[in-house]
C-alpha cells in the first residue's frame, strides 16, 4: 500500500498520539498509587511575559496549590520579576514572590520570597535541554520558634529535557530539581527534590498549556 507523505505524516502523528495519551495514563495511575498512602494536590499556575526592551521581559506569574487530596489550599502567590537575555542561550533574571501560605494555626499568614538566578539552553535537534540555577531567600511572618525569625535560603538546581515534534503541537518533557540549604547549620545537603513530566501543548506561536506531575 503507497502512503503519500501526507498520509505518512498523519500515521506518524496518530501514533504519537497513541504513545502520548498512554504515557500520560501510565503518569495518573502512578499519581493515583501514590495517593492511596501519600497527600497530593493539584497546582494552578499561569503565567505571562512582556517585553520590555530588547533583551530584557517583565515575568508575571500566579498560582494557587492545594493539599490534603486536593481537598484544601496550601498557598496562593504572585510573583513578577525581570529576565535578561545575554545570548540565544543564556539568561540572567530576578524575582520577587508575596504568597499567602496555610501554617500551623490553619490560618493564611504572608511569606515573602526574592529570587536570583541564570538559565542555560542547550538545544540538540529535537531535544531541547535547559537548565537553571537559582538562589531564593524566605522570610515567614509567622513565628513558631525564634529560627523562623530569621530568613531561610537555598540554591535550586533544575534542569528538563524537552522533546520538540517536529509539525506537532504536543512535546513531552522530563524535569528534575534539588534545593541545596545555604547558610543553615544542617547536616543533610538536599533539603528537597522534585521530579516531573509533563507535555506542552502549543496553542499558538506564543501561548501554550503544560500538563504536569510532580513528585
Amino acid at each position: 500500500m503507497y502512503l503519500s507523505e501526507t498520509g505518512l505524516q498523519k500515521k506518524m502523528k496518530m501514533i504519537m498520539i497513541r504513545k502520548l495519551i498512554i504515557l500520560l495514563l501510565l503518569s495518573f495511575t502512578f499519581a493515583e498509587a501514590l495517593s492511596r498512602d501519600d497527600d497530593f494536590g493539584i497546582w494552578y499556575n499561569f503565567s505571562t511575559e512582556f517585553k520590555i526592551i530588547r533583551g530584557i521581559e517583565l515575568d508575571i506569574e500566579g498560582a494557587l496549590r492545594t493539599y490534603r487530596n486536593a481537598s484544601r489550599i496550601e498557598e496562593g502567590f504572585l510573583e513578577t520579576g525581570l529576565n535578561f537575555k545575554l545570548t540565544d542561550y543564556l539568561s540572567l533574571g530576578a524575582a520577587y514572590r508575596f504568597s499567602e501560605n496555610t501554617e500551623d494555626d490553619g490560618r493564611f499568614h504572608p511569606r515573602h520570597k526574592w529570587f536570583a538566578d541564570a538559565r542555560i539552553k542547550i538545544p540538540f535537534r529535537d531535544i531541547k535541554l535547559s537548565g537553571r540555577v537559582r538562589f531564593q531567600q524566605r522570610y515567614k511572618t509567622y513565628f513558631e520558634d525564634k529560627n523562623d525569625r530569621f530568613p531561610k535560603e537555598h540554591i535550586r538546581l533544575r534542569i528538563k529535557a524537552l522533546y520538540d515534534i517536529p509539525s506537532f503541537p504536543v512535546n513531552p518533557y522530563l524535569a528534575s530539581e534539588l534545593f541545596l540549604p545555604v547558610f543553615d547549620h544542617v547536616k543533610r545537603t538536599v533539603d528537597k527534590q522534585r521530579y516531573a513530566v509533563g507535555f506542552e501543548y502549543n496553542i499558538a506561536k506564543k501561548h501554550s498549556i503544560d500538563l504536569e506531575y510532580i513528585f
